[in-house]
């Protein structure tokens, strides 16, 4: 039995999972081919306050700007949800990817950069590790173990703007398969005066850069941004469906975040599935080297600690993936009438829509 690990991978997810592993006395070594941890950070950085807490990160020096809510859009209607308590940070990916790395390294694990993974190089490290990887939507970990590839992505570009954000307080979302194809597009105040402009399409159905420029040119969009200076841009690459297998239990192979999918199919965050289960693998890996217990208990834990929630941001993504503007319009202003907008904004859980349900029963019990 191995009783090293071997991360692939210096995102969130990653870090996280060494962390834990040093933290239980597991020598730990992580492996990333960027010189520079975080950097380009190309995924945005919305996160739930109630995650951020489960995590055990201590985020704050990475955060930019706090959400209390968000309007909706469809058409000509509006939902408008907001708390009167803080929902979510914004925060710097690349700061909190350099958080990540003091916690892991302070707790014993070892980082190395600037090592490209080939297939040489992962057998390699098999010998004597465990391998865990986590090096994105498209793994060399997964394929070299023949685990499966993802066969959903999301293409997203995006852009900072330097303008005036008005209510910094809250995110815009736009839901318009004539223009974001199967996903939507945002507006997402990083701080009072830097606004995220983004875009999200289904690969299979166009193409993000090209969307993003139809999407600045709408009314609303153009507004805002008229007297703003566009600072940069770039693309990224989300995966929508969790990997066929993300534990290779006699290959003592194990994958976490994106390279196992575990992301939200409704809006592609993965910073609280990937580093919650990059936890559950670190706990199952150390029982596995004090106690024998199989490898395969990472796969079973996670799927009973997050799969109906996976499974119901899966159904809301259909939903809105394969309505056209003027039904989501519809159902927006059904969901107003029924009151939905107050209890969202009252009940509202951004990662488990299975606690949601629970509130929303429970309200209804009490009437």
């Amino acid at each position: 039995m191995k009783e090293k690990v071997a991360v692939v991978g210096a995102g969130t997810a990653g870090l996280i999972a060494a962390r834990d592993l040093a933290a239980f006395g597991i020598a730990t070594k992580v492996y990333d081919q960027k010189t520079r941890l975080g950097y380009p950070a190309k995924a945005s950085g919305i996160v739930s306050i109630n995650g951020l807490n489960i995590l055990g990160i201590d985020y704050k020096s990475a955060a930019t700007n706090t959400l209390y809510g968000a309007r909706i859009h469809a058409g000509n209607a509006v939902m408008r949800i907001m708390s009167k308590k803080p929902q979510a940070r914004v925060l710097d990916r690349e700061k909190l990817n350099l958080v990540c790395y003091d916690e892991a390294v302070d707790r014993g694990a070892v980082v190395q950069t600037g090592l490209k993974m080939d297939n040489q190089r992962i057998d390699e490290l098999h010998k004597d590790n465990i391998i865990i990887g986590a090096d994105g939507p498209l793994s060399a970990v997964a394929k070299h173990f023949s685990m499966g590839s993802i066969k959903k992505y999301t293409l997203t570009y995006k852009a900072d703007f330097n303008v005036d954000v008005g209510d910094a307080r809250v995110v815009d979302l736009f839901f318009d398969n004539s223009i974001a194809p199967k996903f939507f597009a945002w507006l997402c105040p990083n701080a009072k005066d830097i606004l995220e402009v983004g875009i999200g399409v289904d690969a299979k159905y166009g193409n993000s850069k090209t969307a993003f420029e139809r999407f600045v040119k709408m009314k609303e969009v153009r507004d805002q941004l008229e007297k703003g200076r566009m600072l940069d841009g770039y693309a990224s690459i989300i995966p929508m469906r969790t990997a066929r297998r993300v534990v290779e239990a006699e290959k003592e192979v194990l994958l976490v975040g994106d390279a196992a999918g575990q992301v939200k199919p409704t809006t592609g965050g993965g910073i609280v599935f990937g580093g919650s289960a990059a936890m559950l693998a670190a706990r199952v890996i150390h029982e596995h080297i004090k106690l024998g217990t199989s490898l395969e208990r990472y796969e079973k834990l996670f799927r009973k600690s997050f799969g109906t929630d996976m499974k119901l941001h899966s159904v809301l993504n259909k939903i809105y993936a394969n309505v056209n503007e003027k039904r989501l319009e519809a159902l927006i202003n059904i969901s107003k009438t029924l009151g939905f907008e107050n209890f969202l904004s009252n009940y509202g859980d951004m990662d488990r829509p299975s606690v949601m349900l629970k509130r929303f029963f429970l309200r209804g019990l009490e009437k």
